[in-house]
């Protein structure tokens, strides 16, 4: 099946589509366009290996796009199209940074909540079976002791039985002993969100974060405008999943989650990365104070490499992030084939957007993306004397 759609991506894929700076303005930058220029060699080889249909990559420096392309295609299936800057993604794990994560720093900034808090200090019920002392840093950084996910059959039938279902998890570990990814944890956190701000996830999130900085693309349960240009995912009975969320959970939560259920583009993406190089602030709206985002990119020693509250540093999760990205550097993946990485050091926010599950949930990019970010960054004035010996194509 995958075979049938190479010529199609050929024909529709002859020229990446650009918007971004010209050649003159980025090299005035100190920008190397060579590098930057062999990022689309890069995508096209994963599109060649049919790792995913298409992508959109966006590169921005100092504050300036110097490199937003589109590749390929975002529908194979059953009509192909063009890949466009502004196709609409599944954010699938990008979720708990970007929307999950940014609640609850609001809501920590503000005192609403405390980083040690036990979560049943907030959702009682959460507290049982030896979950008492799990508090709201051990889920940020994935330290709750929590399993990753729990059965789908829990959330069968509905909201309220998925979160009992939750609350009546026993811990596979102590809190704060280990690091072991957790889709639960997110979901408690989005759950604690939701408690005490008395609005939905999805409400709260877009009002305090998304609309402020004009991400007029970013929401959970994308609208029908908005469809048109989503990317979609796989078959879900029969029916390609295009505006739902492709994750199992999320979906029969109807949409809205801590763990995923996001939809974005690479330019509200950038939009929000910005911010947070420009200490939580941008275009004369401030989202996160100075003292907010210093904690945001502060590491967090986990058993296993470095996090930070809410995002990935340093750990096994890290295969995305590059080589050449400073020790400040935070970022997250997504299944769905996304990722970004926000650099405050060298003031650059990468982002690449793919559906690498369309059409049969076959693709792999993790690599590819560590690739693409390792030229990014390359390309910057303070890699330009990178040594000849080692190759960074």
């Amino acid at each position: 099946m995958r075979f049938l759609w190479q010529w199609w991506v050929c024909v529709l894929c002859i020229g990446a589509v650009p918007a971004t700076l010209d050649a003159d303005e980025v090299t005035e930058l100190g920008v190397s366009t060579q590098r930057l220029a062999a990022i689309e060699r890069v995508v096209q080889q994963g599109i060649d290996r049919e790792e995913m249909p298409g992508a959109v990559v966006l590169v921005k420096y100092k504050g300036r796009d110097i490199y937003h392309r589109a590749f390929g295609i975002r529908q194979v299936e059953p009509q192909p199209e063009p890949m466009t800057l502004d196709t609409v993604f599944d954010l699938a794990s990008l979720t708990k940074p970007v929307a999950t994560a940014s609640c609850i720093h609001l809501l920590l900034e503000e005192g609403r909540i405390g980083l040690d808090d036990p979560i049943a200090k907030w959702i009682p019920e959460f507290g049982q079976n030896g979950k008492s002392e799990v508090t709201v840093r051990h889920l940020l950084v994935h330290q709750g002791g929590l399993i990753p996910d729990n059965s789908i059959a829990d959330y069968d039938s509905g909201r309220d039985v998925a979160y009992q279902r939750i609350h009546e998890l026993s811990l596979r570990s102590p809190p704060g002993e280990n690091f072991a990814y957790s889709d639960v944890g997110f979901l408690v956190l989005g759950e604690l969100v939701e408690k005490v701000t008395g609005e939905s996830l999805n409400t709260y999130a877009q009002r305090r974060v998304f609309a402020p900085l004009k991400m007029n693309d970013t929401g959970y349960t994308p609208g029908e405008e908005l469809v048109p240009r989503t990317a979609p995912t796989e078959k879900r009975e029969g029916n390609w999943i295009r505006g739902d969320v492709h994750d199992p959970r999320a979906f029969l939560l109807d949409g809205v989650a801590g763990h995923a259920g996001l939809f974005s583009t690479a330019a509200d993406l950038g939009r929000y990365g910005q911010m947070l190089v420009q200490h939580g602030e941008l275009d004369g709206q401030r989202v996160f104070s100075t003292e907010a985002v210093e904690h945001i990119f502060a590491p967090q020693d986990v058993s296993s490499g470095l996090r930070s509250l809410g995002w990935d540093k340093d750990s096994p999760y890290s295969s995305n992030r590059g080589d050449l990205l400073s020790p400040s550097a935070i970022g997250h993946g997504g299944f769905t084939g996304t990722a970004m990485w926000i650099d405050p050091e060298q003031e650059l926010v990468l982002v690449f957007l793919s559906s690498r599950l369309h059409p049969d949930g076959k693709g792999s990019v993790n690599s590819l993306i560590g690739r693409v970010f390792t030229l990014a960054a390359a390309a910057l004035p303070a890699a330009k004397e990178t040594s000849p010996s080692k190759s960074v194509d």
